[in-house]
């Protein structure tokens, strides 16, 4: 593409403004490549599992899963601060301030970058807390925290790389972060055949493959933004903190990292009842939560361009665009859920069936995608419309209304039940939807009567 200046830069065009266009059409072909990248991701954590259950055997199944929500806990921090700070690169994008643009991102970037170490430090050092927080079993707690350790030190990747990936789909460029985790995802499943089925290296093996794809990802986003001549241009001598930036940054972003966090935190208290149950148990919910990643992926990427989406119209001024995109939003979130949701839930043993080979945790497994997915409508309206309050720059807002449902009620839910009901598995199963209903439909009710009626209220610019 032609090459122009902006804002003293000369820019060559990789970015895609979403202020102009097809709603629907631009929400869906921004989405599309984070959904396959999504996939993809998932795609490798799951062959992880995979691999480990049918080479290694199911006592490494158990370790790796009982690592899982301590993992999610750290990389939900992480993908915390990437989506305040995509809120912020998406709204100098569509006001086009792209030196203020440029500032925020090498702001962003060597916030991460310290920060990234300084969690990765902590989270060696205090990996035995972490293993008796979620109550890990003694006969896998050897296994447990070799894999954590060793995972733990690509936190460092998973911070650079969020925040970099954030940089991209802020600007409208989702093909790209696409294309790397592909490359990412075959090079931690090549990684993994060949460190634990030819080396034998079990859960350690496991964990150097996925430090090393991280890495791959880091470089290539590194590359990306080193080499383009577009308005998210990476100059290594401009990597510093500005302090406005950073406290916009901190602001927009420490709610989500606060809820992300916090969320994870709950799960680790979850993840103790699920123990209780037993190895089996364990080893099921561990495989369904794997699957659980994938139906959850529509809603999640169409969540994520709609917080861009929202961003950047806002920027532009564009509110009536804002407001018709959030609806095609949901609708496109909840229309590929339908086909996909219907076919796992009507192959749900077999789907478990990838990851274990024993039969009890078969039917842990299963129970819970069956008992989980008709309930997935909640997950889909708190995904979209959080994003969207979130790109008003809601994020407080949005992070007290999803604490409330998905730690608070969620808690309250399982501490009543399995204390004064019945010590019954199924009730964690249900926990998980208890707190979608709560969050979707309390974000929902405030987007509605405080977001739409208030600028609905007072008029808003129609857009070009």
């Amino acid at each position: 593409m032609c090459c122009k200046s902006l804002g003293g830069i000369k820019t060559k065009k990789t970015s895609t403004d979403l202020t102009v266009g097809s709603i629907p059409y631009r929400i869906l072909t921004f989405a599309m490549p984070i959904l396959a990248g999504q996939i993809f991701q998932n795609l490798y954590n799951s062959v992880d599992s995979v691999v480990v259950g049918n080479f290694v055997g199911t006592t490494a199944l158990r370790a790796v899963s009982s690592c899982s929500d301590i993992s999610q806990l750290l990389i939900g921090f992480f993908t915390g601060l990437s989506a305040g700070a995509g809120i912020l690169f998406s709204r100098y994008f569509g006001a086009k301030n792209y030196d203020r643009l440029h500032d925020a991102i090498h702001t962003a970037l060597t916030f991460a970058g310290i920060l990234g170490l300084t969690m990765a430090a902590l989270g060696i050092a205090c990996t035995p807390l972490l293993l008796k927080m979620v109550k890990c079993p003694r006969d896998v707690w050897d296994e447990s925290s070799v894999y954590l350790r060793i995972y733990l030190v690509g936190i460092f990747f998973t911070s650079i790389y969020n925040v970099g990936a954030g940089v991209l789909r802020s600007v409208g460029n989702s093909r790209s972060p696409f294309i790397y985790l592909v490359i990412s995802s075959v090079t931690n499943i090549i990684l993994d055949l060949l460190l634990v089925v030819v080396f034998k290296m079990g859960v350690a093996g496991v964990g150097i493959a996925t430090i090393f794809s991280q890495f791959v990802s880091v470089f290539l986003v590194f590359r990306n933004m080193l080499k383009t001549e577009d308005v998210y241009k990476l100059v290594i001598s401009d990597l510093r903190i500005d302090r406005e930036l950073l406290g916009q940054v901190v602001t927009l972003g420490l709610p989500a990292r606060v809820q992300a966090s916090l969320i994870s935190i709950s799960n680790l208290f979850v993840q103790r009842y699920i123990n209780s149950f037993g190895s089996a148990a364990m080893a099921g919910v561990g495989s369904a939560k794997k699957i659980d990643k994938f139906v959850g992926l529509c809603g999640q990427s169409i969540g994520m361009a709609t917080a861009t989406f929202v961003s950047q119209n806002i920027g532009a001024k564009k509110y009536d665009r804002v407001f018709k995109g959030i609806t095609s939003a949901f609708l496109l979130a909840l229309v590929p859920f339908i086909f996909l949701g219907t076919f796992i839930y009507t192959n749900a043993e077999l789907a478990v069936s990838l990851f274990t080979k024993s039969p009890e945790s078969i039917y842990y497994g299963s129970r819970m995608i069956l008992t989980m997915l008709p309930l997935y409508i909640f997950q889909i309206v708190n995904a979209v419309y959080s994003n969207a309050v979130r790109g008003f720059g809601k994020s407080f807002v949005v992070m007290i209304l999803s604490l409330c449902g998905m730690v608070g009620v969620r808690q309250i839910f399982l501490f009543v039940t399995m204390n004064y009901i019945a010590h019954d598995i199924h009730f964690v199963y249900y926990g998980y939807p208890v707190g979608w209903l709560f969050s979707g439909v309390m974000v929902y009710l405030y987007y509605l009567v405080t977001i739409r009626s208030k600028y609905k209220k007072n008029g808003t610019p129609k857009a070009a």
